[in-house]
C-alpha cells in the first residue's frame, strides 16, 4: 500500500456487515469512511471523492443500483470506481449492477480475500 492511504466509501445498510468490512478494510491500510445510508453518502461525497465505493443492496432510502446509478452519472463521481455488495448471485441482479454503472459485483457472504483482490484491482492504477 501507498503511504497515503487510499479512502473507501462503504455504504452498507446492515451495521454487523459494514463493521466487519470496515475492520477488514482498516486491517489492509484503506481508511473507510462508512454510512448506512445513500442520502448521507451522497451529502459526504459532496465535499469529498474516495478512491473507491462499496454499496450495499438494501439501502434504507434507496436500492444499491439506484445509487450506483446515480453515482456513474453524476460528473463528480462518474470516474470513482463502484463495487455493488449484495445476497444476490442471480445472473439478472449481476447485470443489472452493471448496467447501473457498477465496475464490480460482490455476492455476501464473501471471502475477505475476495473482497481485497477486488478491491486492490479497483483502486490500483492500470498497468500497474
Amino acid at each position: 500500500m501507498n503511504d497515503s492511504a487510499k479512502t473507501i466509501l462503504l455504504i452498507e445498510e446492515d451495521d454487523t456487515l459494514r463493521e466487519i468490512t470496515r475492520f477488514r478494510l482498516e486491517l489492509l491500510g484503506y481508511e473507510v469512511v462508512a454510512m448506512g445510508s445513500g442520502e448521507a453518502a451522497l451529502g459526504w461525497l459532496s465535499g469529498k471523492l474516495p478512491s473507491a465505493i462499496l454499496v450495499g443492496h438494501y439501502l434504507p432510502d434507496m436500492e444499491g443500483h439506484e445509487l450506483v446509478d446515480r453515482l456513474s452519472n453524476d460528473l463528480r463521481t462518474s470516474e470513482a470506481p463502484v463495487m455493488l455488495v449484495s445476497p444476490n448471485a442471480e445472473l439478472d441482479d449481476v447485470q443489472r449492477a452493471f448496467n447501473a454503472g457498477a465496475d464490480d459485483y460482490l455476492v455476501t457472504p464473501f471471502d475477505p480475500l475476495t473482497l481485497e483482490r477486488k478491491l486492490k484491482r479497483l483502486t490500483e492504477p492500470v498497468g500497474a
